[in-house]
Protein backbone atom coordinates (compact mmCIF):
# COMPACT_ATOMS: atom_id res chain seq x y z
CA UNK A 1 0.00 0.00 0.00
CA UNK A 2 2.81 2.37 0.89
CA UNK A 3 5.71 0.92 -1.13
CA UNK A 4 6.13 4.02 -3.28
CA UNK A 5 6.57 6.30 -0.29
CA UNK A 6 8.47 4.12 2.15
CA UNK A 7 11.71 4.63 0.23
CA UNK A 8 11.71 8.23 1.43
CA UNK A 9 11.72 7.17 5.08
CA UNK A 10 14.53 4.90 6.25
CA UNK A 11 15.17 3.89 9.83
CA UNK A 12 18.92 4.15 10.18
CA UNK A 13 21.28 2.90 12.89
CA UNK A 14 23.73 5.40 14.26
CA UNK A 15 26.06 3.44 16.48
CA UNK A 16 28.42 6.34 17.06
CA UNK A 17 25.72 8.73 18.29
CA UNK A 18 25.38 9.58 21.99
CA UNK A 19 21.58 9.53 21.56
CA UNK A 20 21.43 5.71 21.64
CA UNK A 21 22.42 5.57 25.33
CA UNK A 22 19.97 3.82 27.61
CA UNK A 23 16.49 5.24 27.44
CA UNK A 24 15.53 7.00 30.71
CA UNK A 25 12.26 5.05 31.09
CA UNK A 26 13.22 1.43 30.29
CA UNK A 27 17.03 1.35 30.05
CA UNK A 28 16.96 -0.20 26.52
CA UNK A 29 19.26 0.74 23.65
CA UNK A 30 17.33 2.27 20.77
CA UNK A 31 19.40 1.78 17.64
CA UNK A 32 16.88 2.56 14.90
CA UNK A 33 16.53 6.25 14.06
CA UNK A 34 13.64 7.68 12.05
CA UNK A 35 14.88 10.27 9.54
CA UNK A 36 11.51 12.06 9.73
CA UNK A 37 11.14 12.91 13.41
CA UNK A 38 14.39 11.61 15.01
CA UNK A 39 12.41 9.15 17.16
CA UNK A 40 14.42 6.05 18.14
CA UNK A 41 13.24 2.43 18.38
CA UNK A 42 14.49 -0.84 19.88
CA UNK A 43 13.21 -2.99 16.99
CA UNK A 44 13.26 -2.07 13.30
CA UNK A 45 9.66 -3.29 12.92
CA UNK A 46 8.52 -0.68 15.40
CA UNK A 47 10.29 1.97 13.36
CA UNK A 48 8.51 0.83 10.17
CA UNK A 49 5.11 0.97 11.89
CA UNK A 50 5.89 4.41 13.31
CA UNK A 51 6.83 5.85 9.92
CA UNK A 52 3.47 4.85 8.50
CA UNK A 53 2.01 7.50 10.81
CA UNK A 54 3.96 10.13 8.87
CA UNK A 55 2.92 8.70 5.51
CA UNK A 56 -0.67 9.73 4.96
CA UNK A 57 -0.84 10.96 8.57
CA UNK A 58 -2.89 8.11 10.00
CA UNK A 59 -3.72 4.44 10.61
CA UNK A 60 -4.36 2.01 7.75
CA UNK A 61 -6.17 -0.88 9.47
CA UNK A 62 -9.74 -0.26 10.69
CA UNK A 63 -11.95 -2.44 12.88
CA UNK A 64 -15.23 -3.40 11.16
CA UNK A 65 -17.03 -3.71 14.54
CA UNK A 66 -16.09 -0.36 16.11
CA UNK A 67 -14.42 2.90 15.05
CA UNK A 68 -10.91 1.99 16.20
CA UNK A 69 -7.94 2.20 13.81
CA UNK A 70 -4.53 0.52 13.89
CA UNK A 71 -1.19 1.17 12.21
CA UNK A 72 -0.41 -2.54 11.66
CA UNK A 73 -2.30 -5.76 10.94
CA UNK A 74 -1.17 -7.66 14.10
CA UNK A 75 -2.59 -4.84 16.23
CA UNK A 76 -5.98 -5.16 14.53
CA UNK A 77 -5.89 -8.96 14.78
CA UNK A 78 -5.30 -8.88 18.56
CA UNK A 79 -8.02 -6.24 18.98
CA UNK A 80 -10.59 -8.44 17.15
CA UNK A 81 -10.38 -10.96 20.03
CA UNK A 82 -12.47 -8.50 22.07
CA UNK A 83 -15.35 -8.70 19.57
CA UNK A 84 -14.99 -12.50 19.15
CA UNK A 85 -15.55 -13.01 22.91
CA UNK A 86 -12.50 -15.28 22.90
CA UNK A 87 -11.24 -14.10 26.28
CA UNK A 88 -14.37 -13.28 28.29
CA UNK A 89 -14.67 -12.80 32.06
CA UNK A 90 -17.28 -15.12 33.59
CA UNK A 91 -17.92 -12.69 36.45
CA UNK A 92 -18.73 -9.43 34.62
CA UNK A 93 -18.78 -10.41 30.92
CA UNK A 94 -15.98 -8.05 29.96
CA UNK A 95 -13.86 -9.17 26.98
CA UNK A 96 -10.09 -8.89 26.56
CA UNK A 97 -7.48 -9.11 23.83
CA UNK A 98 -5.43 -11.93 25.37
CA UNK A 99 -5.47 -14.62 28.03
CA UNK A 100 -2.88 -12.67 30.06
CA UNK A 101 -5.11 -9.57 30.19
CA UNK A 102 -8.02 -11.75 31.31
CA UNK A 103 -5.92 -13.38 34.05
CA UNK A 104 -4.84 -9.96 35.35
CA UNK A 105 -8.45 -8.74 35.28
CA UNK A 106 -9.69 -11.75 37.32
CA UNK A 107 -7.55 -10.58 40.23
CA UNK A 108 -9.95 -7.63 40.64
CA UNK A 109 -12.78 -10.10 41.37
CA UNK A 110 -10.70 -12.42 43.56
CA UNK A 111 -9.08 -9.58 45.50
CA UNK A 112 -5.62 -11.00 44.76
CA UNK A 113 -2.91 -8.33 44.90
CA UNK A 114 0.48 -10.08 44.64
CA UNK A 115 2.65 -6.96 44.28
CA UNK A 116 3.42 -5.04 47.51
CA UNK A 117 5.02 -1.60 47.99
CA UNK A 118 8.09 -1.89 50.26
CA UNK A 119 7.54 1.63 51.63
CA UNK A 120 3.84 1.77 52.61
CA UNK A 121 2.80 -1.91 52.14
CA UNK A 122 0.06 -1.01 49.66
CA UNK A 123 -0.68 -3.91 47.31
CA UNK A 124 -1.45 -4.02 43.58
CA UNK A 125 -2.82 -6.47 41.02
CA UNK A 126 -0.18 -5.60 38.41
CA UNK A 127 3.55 -4.93 38.60
CA UNK A 128 3.11 -1.86 36.35
CA UNK A 129 0.77 -0.31 38.90
CA UNK A 130 3.37 -0.87 41.64
CA UNK A 131 6.08 0.73 39.47
CA UNK A 132 3.95 3.82 38.88
CA UNK A 133 2.91 3.98 42.57
CA UNK A 134 6.55 3.88 43.74
CA UNK A 135 7.08 7.28 42.07
CA UNK A 136 4.92 8.85 44.80
CA UNK A 137 7.64 7.92 47.31
CA UNK A 138 10.68 8.54 45.09
CA UNK A 139 9.39 11.80 43.59
CA UNK A 140 10.47 10.64 40.13
CA UNK A 141 8.83 12.52 37.25
CA UNK A 142 10.20 10.99 34.06
CA UNK A 143 7.73 12.49 31.58
CA UNK A 144 8.65 16.02 30.55
CA UNK A 145 6.68 18.52 28.45
CA UNK A 146 8.74 19.72 25.48
CA UNK A 147 6.88 23.07 25.44
CA UNK A 148 7.18 24.32 29.03
CA UNK A 149 9.59 21.77 30.63
CA UNK A 150 7.00 20.78 33.24
CA UNK A 151 7.54 17.19 34.44
CA UNK A 152 4.96 14.52 35.32
CA UNK A 153 4.83 11.20 37.15
CA UNK A 154 2.60 9.49 34.56
CA UNK A 155 2.71 9.52 30.75
CA UNK A 156 -1.10 9.81 30.62
CA UNK A 157 -0.94 13.04 32.63
CA UNK A 158 1.70 14.41 30.22
CA UNK A 159 -0.57 13.58 27.26
CA UNK A 160 -3.46 15.46 28.90
CA UNK A 161 -1.14 18.36 29.72
CA UNK A 162 0.01 18.69 26.08
CA UNK A 163 -3.61 19.51 25.19
CA UNK A 164 -3.32 22.64 27.36
CA UNK A 165 -0.82 23.97 24.80
CA UNK A 166 -2.60 22.62 21.72
CA UNK A 167 -6.11 23.56 22.89
CA UNK A 168 -7.35 20.15 21.74
CA UNK A 169 -10.55 18.94 23.45
CA UNK A 170 -11.50 15.69 21.69
CA UNK A 171 -14.02 14.40 24.25
CA UNK A 172 -17.46 15.93 23.72
CA UNK A 173 -20.43 15.65 26.08
CA UNK A 174 -23.50 14.11 24.43
CA UNK A 175 -25.84 16.02 26.79
CA UNK A 176 -24.49 19.55 26.29
CA UNK A 177 -22.03 21.38 24.03
CA UNK A 178 -19.02 21.13 26.39
CA UNK A 179 -15.75 19.50 25.33
CA UNK A 180 -12.89 18.17 27.45
CA UNK A 181 -9.22 17.38 27.12
CA UNK A 182 -9.45 13.86 28.55
CA UNK A 183 -11.97 11.07 29.00
CA UNK A 184 -11.81 11.12 32.82
CA UNK A 185 -12.88 14.77 32.97
CA UNK A 186 -15.78 14.05 30.58
CA UNK A 187 -16.91 11.12 32.74
CA UNK A 188 -16.74 13.24 35.91
CA UNK A 189 -18.65 16.04 34.13
CA UNK A 190 -21.38 13.57 33.10
CA UNK A 191 -21.66 12.20 36.63
CA UNK A 192 -21.68 15.54 38.43
CA UNK A 193 -23.73 17.63 36.02
CA UNK A 194 -26.05 15.24 34.17
CA UNK A 195 -26.57 12.45 36.72
CA UNK A 196 -27.93 12.18 40.26
CA UNK A 197 -26.68 8.62 40.71
CA UNK A 198 -24.50 7.88 43.75
CA UNK A 199 -23.66 4.16 43.38
CA UNK A 200 -20.78 3.99 45.90
CA UNK A 201 -21.77 3.71 49.58
CA UNK A 202 -19.48 3.73 52.62
CA UNK A 203 -19.55 0.37 54.48
CA UNK A 204 -18.99 2.18 57.79
CA UNK A 205 -21.50 5.06 57.78
CA UNK A 206 -23.59 4.51 54.63
CA UNK A 207 -22.68 7.85 53.02
CA UNK A 208 -23.15 7.79 49.22
CA UNK A 209 -20.66 8.96 46.59
CA UNK A 210 -20.69 9.51 42.85
CA UNK A 211 -17.12 8.28 42.28
CA UNK A 212 -15.19 5.32 43.67
CA UNK A 213 -12.14 7.54 44.31
CA UNK A 214 -14.29 9.77 46.54
CA UNK A 215 -15.40 6.71 48.51
CA UNK A 216 -11.80 5.48 48.87
CA UNK A 217 -10.69 8.84 50.25
CA UNK A 218 -13.68 8.97 52.61
CA UNK A 219 -13.08 5.45 54.00
CA UNK A 220 -9.66 6.57 55.26
CA UNK A 221 -11.48 8.74 57.82
CA UNK A 222 -12.82 5.51 59.38
CA UNK A 223 -9.76 3.25 58.90
CA UNK A 224 -7.07 5.82 59.67
CA UNK A 225 -5.05 4.63 56.65
CA UNK A 226 -2.24 6.98 55.59
CA UNK A 227 -0.92 5.77 52.21
CA UNK A 228 1.06 8.90 51.29
CA UNK A 229 4.49 8.95 52.98
CA UNK A 230 7.16 11.65 52.82
CA UNK A 231 10.45 10.54 51.25
CA UNK A 232 12.40 13.00 53.42
CA UNK A 233 11.03 12.06 56.86
CA UNK A 234 8.75 9.50 58.53
CA UNK A 235 5.51 11.51 58.17
CA UNK A 236 2.53 9.82 56.49
CA UNK A 237 -0.74 11.35 55.26
CA UNK A 238 -4.28 10.37 54.32
CA UNK A 239 -4.50 12.63 51.26
CA UNK A 240 -2.06 13.45 48.48
CA UNK A 241 -2.84 17.15 49.02
CA UNK A 242 -1.60 16.86 52.62
CA UNK A 243 1.67 15.34 51.43
CA UNK A 244 2.07 18.13 48.84
CA UNK A 245 1.45 20.78 51.52
CA UNK A 246 3.92 19.04 53.87
CA UNK A 247 6.65 18.94 51.19
CA UNK A 248 6.15 22.68 50.58
CA UNK A 249 6.09 23.83 54.19
CA UNK A 250 8.60 21.40 55.75
CA UNK A 251 11.03 20.62 52.91
CA UNK A 252 10.57 23.64 50.61
CA UNK A 253 9.76 21.33 47.71
CA UNK A 254 7.30 22.46 45.05
CA UNK A 255 7.15 25.19 42.42
CA UNK A 256 3.53 26.26 41.94
CA UNK A 257 3.02 27.24 45.60
CA UNK A 258 5.92 29.71 45.40
CA UNK A 259 3.70 31.91 43.20
CA UNK A 260 1.61 32.67 46.31
CA UNK A 261 4.65 34.35 47.87
CA UNK A 262 6.17 35.86 44.71
CA UNK A 263 2.87 37.18 43.38
CA UNK A 264 3.56 35.70 39.93
CA UNK A 265 0.39 35.25 37.86
CA UNK A 266 1.18 33.51 34.57
CA UNK A 267 -2.42 32.74 33.55
CA UNK A 268 -4.09 35.73 31.90
CA UNK A 269 -7.72 36.22 30.86
CA UNK A 270 -7.93 37.30 27.21
CA UNK A 271 -11.27 39.04 27.86
CA UNK A 272 -10.31 41.45 30.65
CA UNK A 273 -6.52 40.97 31.03
CA UNK A 274 -6.97 39.87 34.65
CA UNK A 275 -4.16 37.50 35.70
CA UNK A 276 -4.23 34.45 37.98
CA UNK A 277 -1.80 32.28 39.89
CA UNK A 278 -3.36 28.95 38.84
CA UNK A 279 -4.91 27.76 35.58
CA UNK A 280 -7.88 26.26 37.46
CA UNK A 281 -8.76 29.70 38.87
CA UNK A 282 -8.58 31.19 35.37
CA UNK A 283 -10.96 28.50 34.10
CA UNK A 284 -13.47 29.36 36.85
CA UNK A 285 -13.02 33.08 36.12
CA UNK A 286 -13.83 32.59 32.43
CA UNK A 287 -17.36 31.57 33.43
CA UNK A 288 -17.90 35.18 34.55
CA UNK A 289 -17.58 36.25 30.89
CA UNK A 290 -19.34 33.27 29.30
CA UNK A 291 -22.13 33.09 31.88
CA UNK A 292 -21.62 29.33 31.97
CA UNK A 293 -23.09 27.62 35.03
CA UNK A 294 -22.42 23.91 34.50
CA UNK A 295 -23.34 22.69 37.99
CA UNK A 296 -27.08 21.99 38.23
CA UNK A 297 -28.71 21.52 41.64
CA UNK A 298 -30.75 18.34 42.08
CA UNK A 299 -32.88 20.08 44.74
CA UNK A 300 -34.06 23.05 42.66
CA UNK A 301 -33.68 24.58 39.20
CA UNK A 302 -30.69 26.73 40.14
CA UNK A 303 -27.31 26.34 38.40
CA UNK A 304 -23.89 27.37 39.68
CA UNK A 305 -20.57 28.38 38.16
CA UNK A 306 -18.49 26.38 40.67
CA UNK A 307 -18.81 22.93 42.19
CA UNK A 308 -18.13 24.35 45.67
CA UNK A 309 -21.20 26.62 45.36
CA UNK A 310 -23.31 23.61 44.36
CA UNK A 311 -21.99 21.55 47.27
CA UNK A 312 -22.82 24.31 49.75
CA UNK A 313 -26.33 24.47 48.30
CA UNK A 314 -26.99 20.73 48.38
CA UNK A 315 -25.31 19.76 51.64
CA UNK A 316 -27.44 19.54 54.72
CA UNK A 317 -25.15 21.61 56.93
CA UNK A 318 -27.27 24.73 57.45
CA UNK A 319 -26.80 27.32 60.18
CA UNK A 320 -30.00 27.57 62.27
CA UNK A 321 -29.18 31.20 63.15
CA UNK A 322 -28.74 32.76 59.70
CA UNK A 323 -29.60 30.00 57.20
CA UNK A 324 -26.15 29.97 55.60
CA UNK A 325 -25.12 26.60 54.06
CA UNK A 326 -21.77 24.84 54.43
CA UNK A 327 -20.05 21.91 52.69
CA UNK A 328 -19.31 20.03 55.94
CA UNK A 329 -20.02 19.77 59.65
CA UNK A 330 -16.60 21.23 60.57
CA UNK A 331 -17.17 24.37 58.48
CA UNK A 332 -20.59 24.79 60.12
CA UNK A 333 -19.11 24.34 63.62
CA UNK A 334 -16.48 27.02 62.93
CA UNK A 335 -19.16 29.37 61.56
CA UNK A 336 -21.39 28.81 64.62
CA UNK A 337 -18.71 30.44 66.78
CA UNK A 338 -19.49 33.78 65.09
CA UNK A 339 -22.99 33.58 66.64
CA UNK A 340 -22.02 32.11 70.02
CA UNK A 341 -19.03 34.41 70.47
CA UNK A 342 -16.73 31.47 71.29
CA UNK A 343 -13.09 32.27 70.47
CA UNK A 344 -10.96 29.32 71.61
CA UNK A 345 -7.61 30.48 70.16
CA UNK A 346 -5.73 33.12 72.18
CA UNK A 347 -2.67 35.16 71.25
CA UNK A 348 0.10 34.64 73.83
CA UNK A 349 1.42 38.18 73.29
CA UNK A 350 -1.65 40.44 73.48
CA UNK A 351 -4.36 37.96 74.64
CA UNK A 352 -6.56 38.69 71.61
CA UNK A 353 -8.82 35.72 70.83
CA UNK A 354 -9.91 34.18 67.52
CA UNK A 355 -12.51 31.72 66.25
CA UNK A 356 -10.05 29.90 63.95
CA UNK A 357 -6.44 28.83 64.36
CA UNK A 358 -5.62 30.23 60.89
CA UNK A 359 -6.71 33.69 62.03
CA UNK A 360 -4.41 33.42 65.06
CA UNK A 361 -1.49 32.34 62.83
CA UNK A 362 -1.97 35.37 60.58
CA UNK A 363 -2.44 37.71 63.57
CA UNK A 364 0.82 36.50 65.19
CA UNK A 365 2.75 38.00 62.25
CA UNK A 366 1.89 41.46 63.63
CA UNK A 367 4.07 40.65 66.67
CA UNK A 368 6.78 38.62 64.93
CA UNK A 369 7.11 40.96 61.95
CA UNK A 370 7.08 37.98 59.56
CA UNK A 371 6.26 38.96 55.98
CA UNK A 372 6.28 35.79 53.86
CA UNK A 373 4.63 37.26 50.74
CA UNK A 374 7.14 39.06 48.52
CA UNK A 375 6.56 41.14 45.39
CA UNK A 376 8.74 39.91 42.51
CA UNK A 377 8.77 43.38 40.93
CA UNK A 378 9.99 45.62 43.77
CA UNK A 379 10.92 43.07 46.52
CA UNK A 380 8.44 44.63 48.94
CA UNK A 381 7.17 42.05 51.46
CA UNK A 382 3.72 41.67 53.03
CA UNK A 383 2.12 39.91 55.97
CA UNK A 384 -0.93 38.70 54.01
CA UNK A 385 -1.25 37.21 50.52
CA UNK A 386 -4.36 39.33 49.88
CA UNK A 387 -2.35 42.51 50.49
CA UNK A 388 0.30 41.32 48.03
CA UNK A 389 -2.39 40.70 45.42
CA UNK A 390 -3.71 44.24 45.89
CA UNK A 391 -0.16 45.61 45.78
CA UNK A 392 0.52 43.93 42.41
CA UNK A 393 -2.18 46.15 40.91
CA UNK A 394 0.03 49.14 41.74
CA UNK A 395 2.54 47.82 39.18
CA UNK A 396 -0.04 46.66 36.64
CA UNK A 397 -2.23 49.77 36.99
CA UNK A 398 -5.28 47.51 37.16
CA UNK A 399 -8.30 49.06 38.94
CA UNK A 400 -11.11 46.56 38.36
CA UNK A 401 -13.54 47.95 40.96
CA UNK A 402 -15.53 50.91 39.55
CA UNK A 403 -17.85 53.18 41.47
CA UNK A 404 -21.37 53.21 40.03
CA UNK A 405 -22.00 56.77 41.27
CA UNK A 406 -18.87 58.51 39.94
CA UNK A 407 -16.03 57.77 37.52
CA UNK A 408 -13.52 56.62 40.16
CA UNK A 409 -11.93 53.15 40.07
CA UNK A 410 -10.13 51.22 42.81
CA UNK A 411 -7.68 48.34 43.14
CA UNK A 412 -9.76 46.46 45.73
CA UNK A 413 -13.40 45.94 46.64
CA UNK A 414 -12.64 47.18 50.18
CA UNK A 415 -11.40 50.52 48.85
CA UNK A 416 -14.53 50.83 46.70
CA UNK A 417 -16.80 50.07 49.66
CA UNK A 418 -14.90 52.57 51.81
CA UNK A 419 -15.22 55.22 49.07
CA UNK A 420 -18.98 54.68 48.68
CA UNK A 421 -19.50 54.84 52.43
CA UNK A 422 -17.38 57.96 53.00
CA UNK A 423 -18.20 59.97 49.86
CA UNK A 424 -21.66 58.91 48.71
CA UNK A 425 -23.33 58.08 52.03
CA UNK A 426 -24.13 60.00 55.22
CA UNK A 427 -24.99 56.86 57.17
CA UNK A 428 -23.09 56.31 60.43
CA UNK A 429 -24.38 52.96 61.73
CA UNK A 430 -21.57 52.29 64.22
CA UNK A 431 -21.88 54.07 67.61
CA UNK A 432 -19.39 54.10 70.48
CA UNK A 433 -20.80 52.35 73.60
CA UNK A 434 -18.77 54.71 75.83
CA UNK A 435 -19.50 58.18 74.45
CA UNK A 436 -22.11 57.65 71.74
CA UNK A 437 -19.98 59.01 68.89
CA UNK A 438 -21.09 57.73 65.47
CA UNK A 439 -18.83 56.24 62.78
CA UNK A 440 -19.22 55.20 59.15
CA UNK A 441 -17.05 52.09 59.48
CA UNK A 442 -16.55 49.35 62.07
CA UNK A 443 -12.75 49.70 61.85
CA UNK A 444 -12.99 53.41 62.77
CA UNK A 445 -15.16 52.49 65.77
CA UNK A 446 -12.68 49.84 66.96
CA UNK A 447 -9.79 52.32 66.77
CA UNK A 448 -11.85 54.92 68.64
CA UNK A 449 -12.92 52.55 71.43
CA UNK A 450 -9.27 51.99 72.35
CA UNK A 451 -9.20 55.66 73.52
CA UNK A 452 -11.69 54.67 76.23
CA UNK A 453 -10.37 51.17 77.05
CA UNK A 454 -6.68 51.96 76.79
CA UNK A 455 -6.09 48.76 74.78
CA UNK A 456 -2.73 48.61 72.99
CA UNK A 457 -2.70 45.49 70.80
CA UNK A 458 0.33 46.45 68.68
CA UNK A 459 3.59 45.63 70.47
CA UNK A 460 7.16 46.34 69.35
CA UNK A 461 9.30 43.22 68.94
CA UNK A 462 12.48 45.18 69.79
CA UNK A 463 11.34 46.77 73.06
CA UNK A 464 8.43 46.72 75.51
CA UNK A 465 6.49 49.60 73.94
CA UNK A 466 2.86 48.93 72.89
CA UNK A 467 0.51 51.01 70.75
CA UNK A 468 -3.22 51.39 70.19
CA UNK A 469 -2.89 51.89 66.42
CA UNK A 470 -0.82 50.02 63.81
CA UNK A 471 0.30 53.34 62.30
CA UNK A 472 1.81 54.32 65.68
CA UNK A 473 3.83 51.09 65.75
CA UNK A 474 5.10 51.70 62.21
CA UNK A 475 6.20 55.25 63.12
CA UNK A 476 7.91 53.94 66.28
CA UNK A 477 9.85 51.28 64.33
CA UNK A 478 11.09 53.95 61.92
CA UNK A 479 12.08 56.52 64.55
CA UNK A 480 13.39 54.29 67.33
CA UNK A 481 14.72 51.19 65.56
CA UNK A 482 15.40 52.43 62.02
CA UNK A 483 13.20 49.66 60.63
CA UNK A 484 11.25 50.38 57.47
CA UNK A 485 11.50 53.03 54.78
CA UNK A 486 10.78 56.73 55.16
CA UNK A 487 8.70 58.32 52.42
CA UNK A 488 10.19 61.63 51.30
CA UNK A 489 8.41 64.54 49.65
CA UNK A 490 10.13 65.40 46.34
CA UNK A 491 9.25 69.09 46.77
CA UNK A 492 10.39 69.99 50.30
CA UNK A 493 12.09 66.71 51.38
CA UNK A 494 9.84 66.34 54.41
CA UNK A 495 9.69 62.72 55.61
CA UNK A 496 6.60 60.63 56.33
CA UNK A 497 6.04 57.18 57.75
CA UNK A 498 2.78 56.54 55.87
CA UNK A 499 1.90 56.86 52.20
CA UNK A 500 -1.48 58.41 53.06
CA UNK A 501 0.21 61.28 54.94
CA UNK A 502 2.58 61.87 52.02
CA UNK A 503 -0.33 61.97 49.55
CA UNK A 504 -2.17 64.58 51.63
CA UNK A 505 1.03 66.60 51.93
CA UNK A 506 1.62 66.54 48.15
CA UNK A 507 -1.94 67.76 47.56
CA UNK A 508 -1.13 70.87 49.58
CA UNK A 509 1.87 71.52 47.31
CA UNK A 510 -0.26 71.12 44.19
CA UNK A 511 -2.60 73.98 45.22
CA UNK A 512 -5.53 71.99 43.85
CA UNK A 513 -8.46 72.79 46.14
CA UNK A 514 -10.99 70.03 45.49
CA UNK A 515 -12.94 70.18 48.75
CA UNK A 516 -15.50 72.99 49.18
CA UNK A 517 -17.01 74.09 52.50
CA UNK A 518 -20.81 74.28 52.16
CA UNK A 519 -20.99 77.03 54.84
CA UNK A 520 -18.54 79.65 53.59
CA UNK A 521 -17.42 78.46 50.13
CA UNK A 522 -13.82 78.20 51.32
CA UNK A 523 -11.83 75.49 49.49
CA UNK A 524 -9.29 72.97 50.80
CA UNK A 525 -6.73 70.57 49.36
CA UNK A 526 -7.65 67.54 51.50
CA UNK A 527 -10.78 66.19 53.16
CA UNK A 528 -8.96 66.27 56.51
CA UNK A 529 -8.36 70.02 56.14
CA UNK A 530 -12.04 70.52 55.29
CA UNK A 531 -13.22 68.56 58.35
CA UNK A 532 -10.83 70.51 60.58
CA UNK A 533 -12.24 73.77 59.19
CA UNK A 534 -15.91 72.75 59.55
CA UNK A 535 -15.54 72.61 63.33
CA UNK A 536 -15.37 76.43 63.17
CA UNK A 537 -18.99 76.49 61.90
CA UNK A 538 -20.40 73.73 64.11
CA UNK A 539 -18.66 74.89 67.28
CA UNK A 540 -18.38 71.22 68.31
CA UNK A 541 -15.63 70.63 70.89
CA UNK A 542 -14.86 66.91 70.93
CA UNK A 543 -11.66 67.04 73.03
CA UNK A 544 -12.09 67.27 76.83
CA UNK A 545 -9.39 67.86 79.45
CA UNK A 546 -9.62 65.18 82.18
CA UNK A 547 -7.98 67.53 84.71
CA UNK A 548 -10.21 70.61 84.51
CA UNK A 549 -13.12 69.55 82.27
CA UNK A 550 -12.53 72.24 79.63
CA UNK A 551 -13.44 71.33 76.01
CA UNK A 552 -11.49 72.05 72.83
CA UNK A 553 -12.23 71.93 69.11
CA UNK A 554 -8.97 70.32 67.91
CA UNK A 555 -6.25 68.02 69.19
CA UNK A 556 -3.43 70.59 69.01
CA UNK A 557 -5.36 72.96 71.30
CA UNK A 558 -5.87 70.36 74.02
CA UNK A 559 -2.22 69.24 73.82
CA UNK A 560 -1.09 72.84 74.31
CA UNK A 561 -3.62 73.28 77.14
CA UNK A 562 -2.47 70.11 78.96
CA UNK A 563 1.05 71.51 79.29
CA UNK A 564 -0.16 74.52 81.30
CA UNK A 565 -3.00 72.67 83.01
CA UNK A 566 -0.72 69.93 84.36
CA UNK A 567 1.76 72.54 85.61
CA UNK A 568 -1.07 74.45 87.33
CA UNK A 569 -2.40 71.30 88.98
Amino acid sequence: MFEGNLTEFKAETDADSDDISKHPHDGKLRLYLSTVCNERFVVKGFSDVHERLHIGGGSSYSCTECDKHFSCEPGLRVHMNIHADKYKCNECGKCFRSNHELAVHRRSHLGVKPFECTVCSKRFTQTQHLTVHSRIHSGEKPYKCYVCDKAFTYSSVLQRHIRVHSGDKPYKCSECDKSFGDLGTLQRHTLYVHSNSRPYDCPYCGKLFKLNIELMCHVRIHTGEKPYSCRHCSECFKWRSQLTAHLLTSHNEGAVHSRTHSGEKPYKCYECDKAFTYSSVLQRHMRVHTGDKPYQSSLCDKSFGGSSHLKRREHKYICTECGKCFPGNHALAVHSRSHSGVKPYECTVCSKRFTQTQHLTVHSRIHSGEKPYKCYVCDKAFTYSSVLQRHMRVHSGDKPYKCSLCDKSFISSRELQSHERRVHSNSRPYDCPHCGKLFKGNTELKCHVRIHTGAKPYSCRHCSDCFSQRSQLKTHLLKSHNEGTWLTCNVCEKKFSHSGSLKCHLLRHSNVMSYLCDQCAKRFATVQDLKHHQVVHTGFKQFCCDLCGEHFRDRSSIVKHLESCSEFM
